[in-house]
């Protein structure tokens, strides 16, 4: 419905809109091209999340028709993710008791509650959420998923079956016995020889993807050389399509998924959204964030709904469509539509897919997403922020990934109070030849105002800071020459004020008007002084103790003088 009460009239999928004839030739060859990572891919993520590989492809076709449907970016390829898959694996586990219908069934739970957030959190235009990551917490956090992802995928491309577990709980099951010699030559084989054919063409920018390359060699080894019977495969796909796969659940296990939900969320839209605003600028576009949510929410509900788990938006099968040429969703359409034939016609092509190759897949992606580079620039840059990254790193790697972040983000916001607990200030100086008013510290060529003091607080006035400005204008004051008649507040970076601090502020201009000073503000916002309108300061803090400026504020005093 309108705002007018009227029933809006149907539109046409964003996909749809506008779209030229002569594009569908470029999206069809870059839904081809998009195939043939679609399929290795989502059954690697799907098993590094501990699913079944067939839900990897039902988390693959499904949010890509979703998407086209009612997503706003121009190319954006949705499905499983390398980041995504240890967290899902974190959240499923102590629920799923190592049981595989009920691992699928809470998997798909998972991604209906992340749709459901993600919905709610649109209609309320919570977009700006993203603040919550800032980027020490997501270097912190993709290093740490890089190696919890290799971590978790080493047994396997070593041919060594351990029970479900955390990553590292995986690797001490399988150190003994890599100690013992129980290693599998072949897998390892497989696996190393894999990685390779993954990394290699993407270190020399080939333009068909080295893990094509990788699955169809590997695919040809086993059936040549008869390696089925010595290497774990992932074997023939069920035939079928999408289906509901949520039985058995109860409300005990919403409730319990409810707090990974949220985390995994968080991370979902800020990675898609990074990826989606890029892409929007580099072609001199923009992407709504409250829309991207929206589409997010539905594409993962819908996942869930289907037999598949969480997804996001793909950093490495994105480019892959892009550079295939595409031109809108309906690549995402196409993709989909391949993968649904390839399960229909040919679900025992996968028979001699060897378990080794998709560990490998799952590694060169977190390869892919660990910073090295941005960590070292980080570090030169910021002491603190490196300390919150540091700290967003160490608590995904040990405590694991949704407690590890929940402690960064904590720290991350510590911080930002710590940075408003204990703001820069400054008194302000008359600079010759430079208009304004500057910091002494800076410039201590300046000259004070005679009667005048100006002093600046750069952050909003709360509870943590207030008895700090009362005590820095105070020493100030005191360290001033003698004759001292007003202190001009320069107030334009104080942008909001609690009652905890209006009380400080109220002691403060009583201790000055007693000491025979006034208090004015300059440069003060509107949201502000209505706020001292608010809590009744009208008559203490009346029109005259306001100044639209610095140089106002100074011209008047002298004038008065």
């Amino acid at each position: 419905m309108s705002h007018s009460g009227k029933i809006r009239p149907w539109r046409l999928p964003p996909v749809l809109r506008g779209y030229k004839i002569e594009w569908l030739r470029h999206d069809v060859v870059a839904g081809a091209a998009l195939f043939a990572v679609l399929v290795p891919a989502g059954m690697a993520y799907a098993q590094a999340a501990g699913l079944p590989p067939v839900t990897g492809l039902y988390a693959t076709v499904v949010p890509l028709i979703v998407y086209a449907a009612v997503g706003p970016s121009r190319v954006l390829v949705l499905g499983p993710d390398s980041a995504l898959a240890p967290m899902i694996a974190a959240a499923l586990v102590p629920l799923a008791a190592a049981n595989e219908q009920r691992s699928v069934a809470l998997a798909g739970l998972l991604a209906i509650l992340i749709g459901a957030m993600m919905l709610i959190g649109s209609a309320l235009r919570l977009g700006l959420v993203t603040g919550l990551l800032s980027k020490p917490i997501r270097l912190g956090y993709l290093n740490g998923i890089a190696l919890l992802v290799t971590a978790s995928q080493l047994p396997t491309l070593l041919g060594i079956t351990v029970e479900s577990g955390s990553p590292w709980e995986k690797l001490l099951a399988a150190a003994p016995r890599v100690l013992a010699g129980e290693t599998n030559p072949t897998a390892l084989a497989v696996g190393l020889a894999s990685l390779v054919l993954i990394l290699i063409p993407r270190m020399l920018k080939w333009r068909i993807p080295g893990v094509l390359i990788a699955v169809a060699a590997s695919c040809v080894a086993v059936a040549v050389l008869g390696l089925h019977d010595q290497l774990k495969v992932t074997g023939a796909l069920p035939q079928g399509l999408p289906a509901t796969a949520l039985g058995g659940l109860g409300w005990a296990d919403v409730v319990a998924l409810l707090p990974a939900a949220a985390a995994i969320a968080l991370i979902v839209f800020v990675d898609t959204g990074t990826l989606s605003q890029s892409l929007a600028a580099a072609e001199d576009s923009k992407v709504s964030g409250n829309h991207e949510m929206a589409a997010l929410g539905a594409a993962n509900a819908a996942s869930g709904l289907l037999g598949g788990f969480p997804v996001s938006a793909s950093a490495s099968r994105t480019p892959v469509a892009v550079e295939s040429g595409s031109k809108t969703q309906l690549t995402g359409v196409v993709g989909a539509i391949l993968v649904i034939g390839f399960m229909q016609i040919a679900p025992g092509a996968t028979e001699f897919l060897p378990a080794a190759t998709l560990a490998a897949i799952v590694i060169a992606a977190a390869a892919g997403i660990a910073d090295p580079a941005g960590v070292r620039r980080l570090i030169r840059m910021s002491r603190s922020e490196s300390l919150v990254m540091l700290a967003a790193f160490l608590g995904v790697t040990v405590l694991g990934v949704l407690p590890g972040i929940a402690v960064a983000v904590g720290l991350a916001i510590l911080d930002f109070l710590r940075r408003a607990w204990d703001p820069y200030r400054a008194e302000l100086v008359d600079v010759p030849g430079i208009p304004g008013y500057h910091d002494a510290s800076r410039h201590p060529e300046g000259d004070r105002i005679p009667g005048l003091l100006i002093l600046r607080f750069d952050a909003p006035l709360f509870f943590g800071n207030g008895a700090l400005l009362g005590t820095f204008v105070r020493d100030t004051w005191g360290a001033a020459p003698p004759g001292t008649e007003r202190v001009v507040l320069a107030a334009e970076p104080v942008t909001g004020i609690d009652t905890t601090a209006l009380d400080e502020l109220v002691q403060l201009d009583e201790w000055l008007a007693r000491h025979g000073v006034d208090l004015v503000f300059a440069e003060l916002k509107g949201p502000v002084k209505d706020k001292l309108l608010q809590y009744g300061m009208g008559s203490r803090f009346t029109p005259e103790h306001f100044y639209p400026t610095v140089s106002q504020a100074v011209r008047s005093f002298q004038r008065e003088r």
